[in-house]
């Protein structure tokens, strides 16, 4: 993707990334942005109740994989996201295995559904915080069979939400109305550049010691 914006990190600290994934750190590179990477630990994704919407879901895991790193690392603005996507209320995140992203896609075939990114930056050294989720909305056109076939055989569904990429090139997915293309990648890179820039008005301070999303006044989602 060309022309990603960008924004100053606030007061010029260094930029760390809270995810393993490859995808987000190629958005950022693109969008000529300095960090480093440090994954958030897996237990950062774990325990949520699965009654809880999309919308929440991915805040609440940003939320938690942003603060599993501020507590490790030094003087710094942890970035945070995690994606999913939803189809009728139900969430789809990461197929377990092949016969799940199967299921997956037959469930997507022919039908638009949504793919949510929450999005969190922590800023180390004050505690101050932020977190928003945005939305797109997604037509997939009818899967053939044969088509599922080779999709499942590229190995392109593992480790991603719906069990599929935008990136990929795949023909029979495509953005409805005006959406952020990078947030179904995994960063939606037009608001993390607002965050960014408006980060003092949006933020609140967190205390480190709570790890409750609600203590930090997310109700929202």
């Amino acid at each position: 993707m060309n022309g990603l914006p960008n924004a100053d990190v606030p007061g010029g600290l260094p930029l760390v990334l809270a995810s393993g994934s490859p995808r987000r750190s190629q958005l950022l590179k693109a969008a000529g942005y300095r960090f480093s990477v440090q994954p958030a630990g897996d237990d950062a994704e774990c325990g949520l109740c699965s009654s809880v919407t999309a919308p929440e879901l991915v805040a609440r895991y940003a939320f938690r994989k942003a603060l599993d790193v501020v507590r490790k690392c030094g003087d710094a603005v942890v970035l945070a996201a995690d994606t999913v996507a939803s189809c009728d209320g139900l969430v789809l995140g990461k197929p377990d295995d092949r016969d799940h992203a199967a299921a997956m896609l037959r469930r997507l075939s022919g039908r638009r559904h949504d793919v949510f990114t929450g999005v969190c930056l922590w800023r180390s050294t004050d505690g101050r915080c932020v977190v928003d989720v945005v939305r797109t909305e997604l037509q997939m056109k009818p899967i053939s069979d044969a088509t599922l076939t080779d999709h499942l055989d590229s190995g392109r569904w593992e480790g991603k939400a719906g069990a599929f990429g935008f990136q990929d090139g795949n023909d029979w997915l495509e953005i409805v109305g005006t959406g952020s293309e990078s947030n179904v990648v995994g960063l939606p890179m037009e608001r993390l550049a607002e965050m960014l820039r408006d980060f003092d008005r949006l933020s609140t301070v967190v205390d480190l010691s709570d790890d409750s999303f609600d203590s930090a006044d997310r109700s929202q989602y």
